[in-house]
């Protein structure tokens, strides 16, 4: 029988500080996601920043924000630990 080397390890999505943070700046991420996504299909104003959005800047932002958030959680889950570990 042979024994590879290429074993991966399993350490989880909370197991360490880099990936507890991507994984808030995932949620975050999908949040704002929402946010801006509802804010424009209601062509209403954002809070904080104050510009007007329509459907179209809305759908932007949220493709935008939702890319970011699939990004960080693939990061979170997938990336191996660094030095922390």
């Amino acid at each position: 029988m042979t024994n590879t080397g290429t074993r991966s390890r399993d350490t989880g999505l909370f197991q360490t500080p880099f990936s507890i943070g991507a994984a808030v700046v995932s949620a975050v991420s999908f949040i704002v996601a929402a946010l801006v996504g509802w804010t424009g299909y209601q062509g209403s104003e954002l809070m904080v920043v104050g510009t007007e959005l329509d459907i179209i800047t809305g759908a932007v932002g949220f493709m935008f924000a939702a890319f970011i958030g699939v990004v960080a959680l693939v990061a979170a889950v997938y990336m191996e630990p660094g030095f922390d570990y």
